[in-house]
């Protein structure tokens, strides 16, 4: 079985969901900023997340050829995964307006709050009703049409969503604490610009830590999910 991982940004990788994939008997087939046309019979296609916005798609044409990829793959019920960017792009595809959240920069180790059909989802279900995930974006889109919403947060309500065998994840599931850290060590000068203090941010990542085997449970119960609805 074949996953083909879309990536938009260097150091910006698959994180704990490439080695939960594999185990569960996918092969990591990884794209940069490209797309093609045999993609669209893939068994999995995920795509993660990056700097650009949707509505960027003039200075980064390889979001328009993913759009329609990720179109074509709903209207044929084959299974997709979108993280942050990716959460967006699937949420395009499926019909929602994607935009620049009004409640500001969304970053560091916080809480999302599931819904009560998240708690019910097949693949969610076992959660404690709010989990700490790594977050890192601000841009947002509108309810997902034909979508269950499965977790929102104080800032953004859209935050994951189920639509039919597919997922949406607003939040960087994918990442642990080690690679969050980096992240805002890495890029502390944007995060400084959105007038984040970079400090107070790292003083998070323990949190992080403590919920880093609930996120990697959730990454296997997902591919898992994977597996077996193209089996």
């Amino acid at each position: 079985m074949r996953a083909v991982i879309y990536e938009h940004d260097e150091d910006a990788g698959v994180g704990l969901l490439g080695p939960a994939l594999q185990q569960a008997g996918f092969t990591l087939v990884k794209r940069f900023r490209t797309t093609r046309r045999e993609d669209v019979d893939a068994e999995l296609v995920v795509v993660m997340g990056g700097h650009m916005g949707v509505y960027e798609a003039d200075q980064h044409p390889f979001l328009n050829e993913e759009l329609a990829l990720l179109s074509e793959r709903l209207a044929n019920e084959r299974p997709c995964l979108g993280i942050c960017l990716g959460a967006q792009m699937l949420a395009a595809a499926a019909g929602a307006e994607v935009f620049l959240g009004k409640n500001g920069f969304e970053v560091g180790a916080l809480p999302v709050r599931w819904t009560q059909e998240g708690l019910k989802d097949p693949v969610i279900a076992g959660v404690r009703p709010r989990t700490v995930m790594a977050h890192w974006h601000q841009d947002t889109f509108k309810p997902v049409p034909g979508a269950t919403l499965l977790a929102s947060t104080d800032r953004y309500t859209q935050q994951a969503f189920r639509l039919g065998k597919s997922y949406g994840f607003q939040f960087h599931m994918e990442l642990g604490a080690e690679e969050l850290d980096r992240w805002l060590t890495q890029w502390s000068d944007s995060i400084v610009q959105q007038g984040k203090d970079v400090k107070e941010l790292r003083a998070q990542v323990p949190k992080l830590k403590a919920t880093e085997a609930e996120l990697i449970e959730l990454q296997h119960r997902l591919a898992n999910h994977f597996a077996k609805a193209v089996r």
